[in-house]
């Protein structure tokens, strides 16, 4: 299944592509430039819609600050992102602020020295939380301060197709999809009928972000919010976890999905009747009769109680940058009302406000596909800010793989092992 930029594909940049703003200092070191202002430079996705709406931006800042020139480009090429940034962080030369930065990143390059500490602005702390609201709180890192501006996100929903269910003899306009039971239920028909081959097809695939999208999404609905792990504990031995994993498990073990994986998309080709998506899909799947469901949960949840997988994209400030002052600046002018209502608008990616669906009644009224991804996304999760973080997902998809996808070991022990592998990996500093 495809993706939306969860991971940029590309190789590491040369020294001269990475050049950014100059020499770097640790990560929350107060000095002059925390003040400063100056020329800087950002980074932005190469989604083409993220493109259009970071050029338009710079293009109004630039407009009214002659003195303190934004320039951007897209993030280089690399073997991810991530990689592409870290490179950087170590030479030195990452740009001011990087407008693709993975909250599961961040806890490794705060550990490199290479995010400013945003809380140390004077009115860091304030704005964010003030934006955001109390979801705010979970991009914060373990000394309790902000080292990522908590920016957009793709919630977790699942898009159904309607002909595929309508040939299956289910009710297209109200598919039953809210409890497990009628989950399943409904999944055997689609099978049994051969309205499509699979009820829904997860991508089976072992890298670590793979379980955000079949697990995850689910237990923050059967938890009503929980993180995988609290307070530096595994959470995903307790009982939502457990029933989580018996779900998928069932929906394997019965060939209402393939654990093969797959070349294209296997909603677009009518493989599979439902998929796991966020609001970047409605332009995906245009050629669809789509609907749209919460994520169901074991007993069922109004949908407005249901929680949800953020798949959040947000903005680092680094280190080597020169004019902290001018990229603080910038970046508020960037997660202004205004400028979050034109991502809204380019991009249909929620930005993450907490008054996201009241302070854009004329897009929603516009566009009413996009109103229940912007209900949605004021109940949500992300990863949690935990040492290790990359090697703790991917801890959890192999225990994931071996038992919920492919059977090879006891659920229950082969997630409780798992838990006790993350917790050490997470004490780790």
């Amino acid at each position: 299944m495809k993706r939306p930029l969860i991971l940029l594909t590309a190789a590491l940049a040369t020294a001269s592509l990475l050049a950014g703003c100059g020499g770097g200092t640790p990560s929350g070191t107060k000095n002059d430039a925390t003040t400063a202002k100056g020329p800087i430079k950002i980074w932005y996705s190469n989604n083409p819609d993220e493109v259009k709406w970071g050029e338009a931006t710079i293009a109004a800042w630039n407009k009214d600050h002659t003195d303190q020139k934004v320039t951007g480009q897209q993030i280089p090429a690399g073997k991810t992102s991530e990689e592409v940034i870290g490179a950087a962080i170590t030479a030195g030369n990452t740009p001011c602020l990087i407008y693709n930065t993975a909250p599961v990143a961040v806890p490794g390059f705060q550990k490199q020295g290479g995010l400013v500490d945003l809380s140390t602005f004077k009115d860091g702390d304030k704005y964010i939380e003030a934006r955001t609201g109390d979801g705010a709180k979970q991009y914060k890192s373990t000394d309790g301060d902000f080292y990522q501006m908590p920016w957009k996100s793709n919630p977790v929903m699942f898009f159904y197709n309607k002909a595929i269910l309508k040939k299956a003899g289910i009710d297209p306009e109200n598919p039953p999809l809210s409890t497990y039971k009628e989950f399943l239920d409904t999944s055997r028909k689609i099978v049994a009928s051969k309205a499509s081959k699979y009820a829904i097809y997860p991508s089976p695939e072992s890298q670590f972000f793979q379980s955000w999208f079949d697990f995850y999404p689910l237990y923050a609905a059967e938890s009503k919010g929980a993180l995988l792990l609290d307070k530096g504990k595994s959470t995903f031995t307790d009982t939502a976890g457990t029933t989580v994993a018996d779900f998928w498990r069932t929906v394997y073990s019965e060939k209402l999905a393939g654990n093969e994986p797959y070349t294209g998309d296997a909603f677009a080709d009518g493989v599979t009747a439902i998929t796991s998506a966020g609001p970047w899909a409605i332009k995906s799947y245009k050629d669809i009769d789509w609907g749209v469901a919460p994520v169901p949960t074991s007993k069922g949840t109004d949908p407005k109680d249901t929680y949800t997988f953020a798949d959040s994209k947000n903005v680092g400030m680094y280190s080597s940058c020169k004019s902290q002052g001018t990229a603080w600046d910038f970046l508020k002018f960037s997660t202004s009302k205004a400028q979050d209502g034109a991502l809204l608008e380019t991009t249909g990616q929620m930005p993450l406000r907490a008054d996201l669906p009241t302070a854009f009644p004329a897009y929603f009224s516009k566009n009413p596909a996009y109103t229940g991804f912007a209900d949605q996304a004021n109940r949500t999760v992300d990863v949690p800010n935990v040492s290790n973080a990359v090697e703790v997902w991917q801890t959890f998809r192999d225990a994931w793989t071996k038992s919920v996808i492919f059977g090879k070991e006891d659920v229950s022990s082969s997630l409780k092992t798992a838990a006790g592998k993350i917790d050490e990996l997470a004490a780790k500093k």
